[in-house]
């Protein structure tokens, strides 16, 4: 409790990724007008459903419905509401802008004797929970990727970022599993792949997902604001910019953006 308001305090979780703190500090400053307490906690994918689930969590921002998180709200979805979504994700493979576009137009492309013999063959992704994770290792099979010599390996929010930057360094041949909001978007021009068999899982709704006890509690004004909000890709991608490339703390990221979204400071 708030002993300032008398509002209940609450926990807002988010996975433990760059683009999904920066849509959290939004959330949170969001409550925090409203005299909310908050708490921030972050964990892996499944880790933070599974927290909420057990009531550790009362807004979790954000779930890609229905394809990326689908499966993790799945188990308690009684138990909880999805508000409108603050923003529109999608995953896509793509390559950096040196490689021609009449030899790798599409994931089948990097199957072609003369591209598959200069790319860089592991393809490196963030952690196995996400869904484009899940969703990448199938590509390789499906794709036929694996019979000639590609494999895909999950790792850490750190080594994926470092990793496309040594590529871009290296004016490499490389293909990377990368999705909008993710501010490495901004800075390298990178092109998507067509990917035909539709394993990637479309475009899905980012909304912060509420308990039902926390929909009780949450400020009306605040629930509102939480359901009219809408920072959309480029939104979210600009507040990621800020903390990854210009050094901003998330809350200090969130307050810049709203003050220029909205012509007021906080």
């Amino acid at each position: 409790m708030d002993t300032r308001t008398g509002r209940p305090a609450l926990t807002v979780g988010n996975i433990s990724l760059s683009f999904h703190r920066a849509a959290a500090a939004v959330v949170r400053r969001v409550l925090e007008d409203a005299g909310h307490e908050v708490r921030t906690v972050e964990a892996p994918h499944q880790e933070l459903f599974a927290m909420q689930a057990a009531g550790e969590v009362d807004v979790l921002v954000s779930a890609w419905l229905p394809a990326s998180h689908g499966k993790y709200v799945a188990p308690y979805r009684d138990r909880v509401e999805v508000l409108p979504a603050h923003y529109e994700p999608y995953c896509v493979w793509a390559v950096p802008p040196w490689l021609p576009e009449e030899q790798v137009a599409g994931v089948a492309d990097l199957t072609r004797p003369r591209v598959a013999e200069r790319m860089t063959k592991v393809i490196d992704g963030i952690n196995p929970g996400a869904g484009i994770s899940r969703f990448s290792a199938r590509m390789v099979r499906e794709y036929g990727l694996d019979r000639h010599g590609y494999a895909f390996l999950p790792g850490t929010e750190r080594s994926f970022t470092d990793r496309v930057e040594r590529g871009i360094a290296a004016r490499e041949w490389f293909v990377i599993p990368i999705w909008r909001p993710q501010y490495l978007n901004l800075l390298h021009d990178l092109r998507p792949l067509a990917e035909p068999m539709g394993l990637l899982g479309g475009v899905d709704h980012a909304g912060p997902v509420v308990t039902r006890r926390a929909m009780n509690r949450i400020a009306p004004r605040a629930l509102e604001r939480l359901r009219v909000l809408h920072l959309g890709n480029d939104g979210v991608e600009a507040i990621d910019k800020l903390i990854n490339v210009d050094g901003l703390a998330p809350l200090d990221a969130a307050d810049h953006y709203l003050s220029r979204a909205t012509g007021t400071a906080r």
